[in-house]
């Protein structure tokens, strides 16, 4: 379904925009989903820190720069005026501001994210929060070395208590094992190659298909700290290639966040979106090429492709008209399938991250959606 258009009659207009508010509104409850509150209310807001802990940063001695306003770059520069041991100190005085901080060295972040989340001992945390739903970033590979990178943005239910072990207790649907799926995959398809993939968990998603999922509230939000997040990443490395991948509603903060985004993110996949926030790929504004596929049975094909009075996000990019490159998903099972072993659409997504941006995928038609 297209986005609707105004028409030049007000009042022609305005039942046209009830008519499709109405087929959202069903096509959620057909599928099973409730609708919570008021529709139109405007959505939970993401915390900010604050308290003790932010008022003796501002105070050090070292002068540390407001996380609250500076750029990644402005605090790159700062860590790169201090002394090893002075930095050093600093996370370890201030453990929450320093591993979650943008443009500080990834060392630092990783050893203030250790003792401050159990589950992570051993691995690379690179940011960290556990209020409320909770934020985590997990680096696989050597970050510092790599010459490629791939960017996993996760959708509706994830958090930190399923980080691991996914929501509903389904392991495929954790963040963390999809990302160390694609990683293996990767290291299969080019083990010479120097890439590191990230599970970022760095917004709050939507809980349930409710409606924080129907408006882009969250996802607005999410593409904020997200172009927050590359472009500390790209600090100093002009050759890094990133490729973001968006699963649900992260392919809405993924498609939110395009027309800001480094121009070294050279590769956007949407698999199972419910749309980009946009009409068409030239909406997205950026150079990156944009691929976009879903499962034969991904119950997100019944989504309306439709953006009107601040519900849905647009034409689903899997339509032929929305102008995305196809993503083998023929053998792919339901909507969180995409990282199983073996699947067409995990194989595709390892070669797009190599950098293979030229391929031709026989397989990658899309079946046609049903009706609704």
């Amino acid at each position: 379904m297209r986005e609707v258009e105004t028409s030049p009659g007000p009042s022609r207009a305005a039942s046209v925009m009830r008519s499709v508010l109405k087929v959202v509104v069903s096509a959620v409850t057909a599928l099973g989903f409730g609708v919570a509150g008021d529709l139109i209310g405007p959505a939970r807001s993401t915390p900010v820190a604050a308290g003790a802990t932010m008022a003796g940063w501002l105070a050090d001695p070292l002068a540390p720069p407001d996380p609250r306003t500076a750029t990644p770059a402005r605090v790159a520069t700062f860590f790169a005026g201090l002394s090893a041991g002075d930095a050093t100190a600093l996370g370890h005085r201030y453990p929450e501001i320093v591993g979650n901080l943008d443009g500080a060295p990834a060392v630092l972040r990783y050893a203030a994210n250790r003792e401050r989340y159990p589950p992570g001992r051993g691995r690379q945390i690179l940011a960290f929060d556990g209020r409320d739903d909770g934020r985590v970033v997990e680096v696989l590979g050597d970050l510092r070395a790599a010459t490629r990178l791939v960017i996993l943005v996760p959708g509706v239910d994830d958090d930190l208590a399923n980080f691991d072990s996914g929501h509903g207790g389904v392991q495929r649907r954790a963040l963390a094992w999809q990302a160390r799926r694609l990683h293996d995959q990767i290291r299969d398809t080019d083990p010479a190659a120097h890439l590191s993939v990230v599970a970022w968990l760095g917004y709050d998603p939507p809980e349930g298909v409710r409606r924080d999922a129907l408006r882009e509230d969250r996802a607005a939000a999410g593409a904020i700290a997200l172009n927050r997040f590359l472009d500390g990443l790209v600090l100093g490395r002009p050759d890094l290639a990133i490729t973001v991948i968006g699963h649900s509603y992260g392919s809405t903060v993924a498609g939110l966040a395009a027309p800001r985004m480094t121009r070294q993110v050279t590769g956007i996949v949407a698999i199972g979106s419910p749309g980009m926030g946009v009409t068409d790929r030239s909406a997205l504004r950026t150079t990156a090429r944009v691929w976009a596929g879903s499962a034969p049975d991904d119950w997100i094909r019944r989504v309306p492709g439709v953006r009107v009075l601040g519900l849905g996000h647009g034409r689903l990019p899997i339509d032929p008209a929305f102008g995305a490159l196809p993503l083998p998903c023929a053998d792919v099972d339901g909507h969180d399938g995409y990282f199983v072993p073996g699947n067409s659409a995990l194989r595709a997504m390892a070669r797009i991250a190599l950098g293979d941006t030229h391929l031709s995928y026989p397989s990658a038609r899309q079946p046609r959606r049903r009706p609704l």
